[in-house]
């Protein structure tokens, strides 16, 4: 078999418990492009997401997630989003924590998350601002120079995120409320949100997000395998916060097999020198990684 075959063949095979659906695609409006693993998938309506997967909506999409624990979470038109982290329970944190029970990375675009009190704890991060929900509903915007957050409906904490994706002190919000922050700033903050924030929002945003799921019991929805991820596809993801790198080395390190890859991965190291050790192993190496650069054991199950 050759190795594209063996790559799609691998993406086949049965995964572990822990690596299983988290939640599932319960809309989809446009397209969807899932990177799970080393391969590119095309996201379908009924389909199963997983911790790790990075999703990447098209222009004019609107896309429905429904997580185990309730919470219902809306992707807008050209939004990347990675699931970080996913637990359900209650048990799992409370808004607020330092422990949530689920965190979501927003890249870019547009986010709406809706938890009810059956839902764990979830935090909605960007590379400037985090909000952390359990009970409540929150519209967050990640975008080149900032990012903004805005609380519906029922409460939430809003901190500040440090350059390499750690989570400040929290303080609380409430209904109303609107946080803005700009790079390099503190957070600002108003009673409402900006008349700019509101007119850029997605249609779709100013409903309720109504369950869908029913809609797909007893269905197994299976995405299509489409390609082996490239460099273009995951370069935005492979410069984010080195919180958020953890497991990327060994997770990508098969896809060094293709030239192309490899090359531009050695054209841009210095903006993730975690790579190093692996792309040039016969150099002098400190025993000890600089603090930015993430540890090498993976955070997330392979695919």
């Amino acid at each position: 078999m050759n190795p594209l075959g063996l790559l799609l063949a691998s993406l086949l095979l049965p995964v572990p418990a822990v690596a299983q659906g988290v939640g599932s695609v319960t809309l989809l409006e446009g397209s969807l492009r899932v990177v799970r693993g080393t391969g590119v998938l095309r996201g379908a309506e009924g389909m199963y997401v997983r911790q790790g997967d990075f999703l990447e909506s098209s222009d004019h999409a609107i896309v429905q997630l429904e997580f185990s624990g309730g919470t219902v979470v809306a992707l807008g038109p050209s939004s990347r989003l990675y699931i970080f982290r996913h637990a359900a329970g209650r048990s799992s944190g409370e808004a607020g924590s330092d422990s949530p029970g689920t965190q979501l990375v927003l890249l870019s675009g547009w986010l709406k998350g809706e938890s009810n009190s059956a839902a764990s704890s979830l935090r909605y991060q960007t590379s400037e601002l985090a909000g952390t929900t359990g009970n409540g509903t929150v519209v967050v915007h990640a975008y080149e120079s900032g990012s903004d957050i805005f609380i519906e409906s029922g409460s939430a904490s809003i901190a500040e995120v440090t350059p390499d994706g750690s989570v400040r002190h929290p303080e609380s919000a409430k209904a109303g409320q609107f946080f803005s922050r700009r790079a390099g700033t503190t957070v600002a903050s108003s009673s409402r949100p900006s008349s700019a924030f509101v007119d850029a929002m997605p249609r779709a945003f100013r409903d309720t997000l109504p369950s869908r799921l029913a809609r797909f019991a007893g269905k197994s929805v299976e995405p299509k395998i489409d390609h082996p991820v490239t460099y273009a596809e995951i370069q935005p993801w492979l410069v984010m916060p080195s919180a958020w790198r953890r497991g990327f080395v060994e997770r990508f390190e098969p896809r060094l097999k293709d030239p192309e890859f490899r090359k531009q991965l050695e054209l841009h190291v210095a903006e993730y020198p975690e790579w190093d050790p692996i792309l040039h192993p016969d150099a002098q190496h400190p025993e000890t990684p600089p603090a930015q650069v993430p540890k090498s054991e993976s955070q997330h199950p392979r695919s």
